[in-house]
Order: C-alpha cells, then sequence, then structure tokens
C-alpha cells in the first residue's frame, strides 16, 4: 500500500480551508496528492460521463479554479504566493496541476479569506432591495482584469430572469437524463451534506420535499406526475419563479473573449470564486443559475442531450430566452449567472468531505492521473 507524504500544518490549513470552495452539486472533483511541505499535484475530475449538467467538464473546471483561488488566498496568510501550473498530455476530464506554495516577503493576507467557510448557496428569498452603488463597484472591482459584471435590476429585468429560471427548470425537471442526476444528487431528511445537497437547502417546504421524495424514486413516477398532475409547478415556483423575484438583481459575468479550453474556465472559476467571496464579505447571499448557459450551448454547438421528443425544441426556446436577456453575443461570453441580494445565510447548505478523504498517496495519484 503506497504511503502518503508528510504534510505540514501550513499545507494542511491552506487544503483544509480552501476544499471549501463550491462545486456542482457538492462533487467536490478533485484530490490532492502531496509531494511535499509546500508542493502537491491537483488531480482534478469532471462528470461529464454521467451528468448532463457537466458539458464537456466545464462546470467543474469552474469548480477547479474556484479551489486554486482559494488555495491561493489561504496561501497569502501565511506569506506564500502560490503558483500552479497545469500538466500537458493529460485528458480534458484529468486537469492536473503542480502547485507549488513560495515564501515572499511583504505579501499582504488576503482579506477574502476570512469568508472561505462562510460563503454558501441561497436558494430561497432574499430581499429586493437594490444593490448600493459601493456594493456594485466593490463586486466589479474584486473581477481581475478580462472579466466583467452585467446587472439585471428592476422588477422588469428580474422578472425575465425568474420567467427563465422558471422555464429553465421545466426542461430540467422533464428530461430522464436531469432526474437520474437529481436523484443522485439530493441527500433526504438532512439540513446538511458531506457530499450532495440536503434536502432542506433547496428552497421548497417540508411538503414539497415529501411529495418529491417519494415522486423521484421511480422515473415512472416522475413522468405520470408531470404529464398528468403538474408535477413540476410546485417546485417550480418555490425554487425557480419566486426566488428570482425575491432579490436585489440577478447578474452575469463575463468574460472579455469567448472561453474555449480548461484554462479559459479554471480562469472564469477564480474570477467567480472572487466574486463570491466578496458578495459574503459585503453580507450579500448569492445563488447561482447556470444552467441556462449550459443549455444554450448545447443548442448553439447542435450537441443531443436527450432521447425524449420535445426536449430539444424547449431547450431552443430556453436558448431564445437567454439570447434576449444577454444579447447573442453575450451569451457565449458568459461564464457563470446568478441571482444576489441581501437576507440571512442559508439555514442548511452542503459542507465538504474531511480532508483526509481527498488525500491520495503518489501511487494512487498517478494511477488516478
Amino acid at each position: 500500500m503506497a504511503a502518503f507524504v508528510a504534510m505540514d500544518s501550513v499545507l494542511e490549513d491552506i487544503l483544509d480551508q480552501a476544499r471549501w470552495a463550491p462545486s456542482g452539486d457538492n462533487t467536490q472533483p478533485w484530490r490532492f496528492e502531496v509531494r511535499g511541505p509546500r508542493e502537491l499535484v491537483l488531480h482534478g475530475h469532471d462528470t461529464r460521463t454521467h451528468c448532463v449538467y457537466d458539458l464537456d467538464g466545464h462546470p467543474s473546471q469552474l469548480s477547479l479554479g474556484a479551489l486554486l483561488e482559494s488555495m491561493a488566498l489561504v496561501a497569502s496568510g501565511h506569506g506564500l504566493r502560490m503558483q500552479a501550473r497545469r500538466r500537458g498530455g493529460m485528458p480534458d476530464s484529468l486537469p492536473t496541476f503542480d502547485v507549488r506554495f513560495m515564501e515572499e516577503a511583504g505579501l499582504a493576507a488576503d482579506p477574502l479569506t476570512a469568508f472561505l467557510r462562510q460563503r454558501s448557496v441561497q436558494r430561497r428569498r432574499l430581499s429586493t432591495r437594490r444593490l448600493r452603488a459601493s456594493e456594485k463597484v466593490a463586486l466589479a472591482a474584486s473581477l481581475p482584469a478580462g472579466y466583467s459584471v452585467l446587472w439585471f435590476e428592476g422588477w422588469r429585468a428580474r422578472w425575465a430572469c425568474a420567467r427563465l429560471m422558471f422555464d429553465n427548470a421545466r426542461l430540467r425537471l422533464s428530461m430522464p437524463e436531469a432526474h437520474r442526476v437529481h436523484r443522485d444528487v439530493i441527500e433526504w431528511g438532512a439540513r446538511f451534506s458531506v457530499d450532495r445537497i440536503p434536502d432542506q437547502a433547496l428552497g421548497v417546504d417540508p411538503l414539497t420535499a415529501r411529495l418529491m421524495r417519494w415522486i423521484m424514486q421511480s422515473w415512472r413516477r416522475v413522468d405520470f406526475f408531470n404529464t398528468w398532475l403538474g408535477g413540476t409547478l410546485a417546485p417550480r415556483l418555490q425554487m425557480d419563479l419566486l426566488p428570482g423575484m425575491y432579490c436585489a438583481a440577478h447578474f452575469a459575468l463575463l468574460a472579455d473573449a469567448p472561453p474555449r479550453h480548461v484554462d479559459d474556465y479554471v480562469a472564469a472559476g477564480r474570477a467567480m470564486q472572487r466574486f463570491w467571496l466578496t458578495a459574503t464579505q459585503l453580507g450579500l447571499q448569492l445563488q447561482p443559475e447556470l444552467t441556462p448557459l449550459i443549455f444554450a450551448r448545447y443548442v448553439r454547438e447542435r450537441r443531443a442531450f436527450s432521447r425524449t421528443d420535445g426536449m430539444l425544441e424547449m431547450a431552443q426556446e430556453l436558448s431564445a430566452q437567454t439570447q434576449a436577456l444577454l444579447g447573442g453575443a453575450a451569451t457565449e461570453r458568459a461564464v457563470f449567472l446568478g441571482r444576489i441580494g441581501a437576507g440571512p445565510a442559508a439555514h442548511a447548505r452542503s459542507l465538504r468531505r474531511p480532508l483526509k478523504d481527498l488525500l491520495v498517496p503518489p501511487a494512487e495519484g498517478q494511477a488516478h492521473a
């Protein structure tokens, strides 16, 4: 059995705090192979083979970028600068990074580090108070060069975004390929979950949650309720339409150029994490709204995503809605969508696997790569 390399307290602190980076459905698509006191290999993976939302692994790559940014933030508090280089020759589905931490005199600790554990997804209603000018300035300033933010504020703009998410949810909840994902990523009867999403964090009332749990046990039940009993209506109202209206604004993070490669999405993930942590620092709550971008790309690139009749036509309508909202060119440059507003932190949330479960010894790391 391969032995682990000893890890000192500084590197342990960096990894223990960084593991709180966000990832789609709390998949945590990363493992750490420690090579020395200030050196490790980050083994990334994605869920494209079984998750319809992880198109080409790009959402997972955003998460890896958020993780790398989190590692750099914590390292700054120890007077260390992070250097991360992606290995060539690896498949895009297994992005692998050689990471080193080097002492740098005078390096200031980044204040965003304090909010790594506090940052979470809030799927419930938020205040409709408009964002203050100072808040918007701070959020825009958090983005690195090459990125900007597009705001959707006011009743009409929020309604357009809420309607897009409401219609998008109908596609998600009517497709067997998505049902398999939802069935596997929800931990029922839970306020917290280390490896999934607890049902109490979904944003639905207890009665709807119990009904969803029973219906989602089989696709036949889902299909019957959707066809004859309007089964998608209650969850779409509670998880999409009402939260979409009850917030300060929706927003899109735009890259100056459309992302094309792994490195583009990793860089976008680093920008996203700084934006999200800044929101947390300001006392604001945030919820990602990525799926319209994902299905718009399926349509734009004429990629199949479902064998069910009517799904493609529904996605085409949603793609048109997304382009009408963002603008055609901006749709291709958008790397992240979300809603934001003042409000209490989430009562229920996803946690993370303990660090010991994310470590792999060198031999296993090589096999993983």
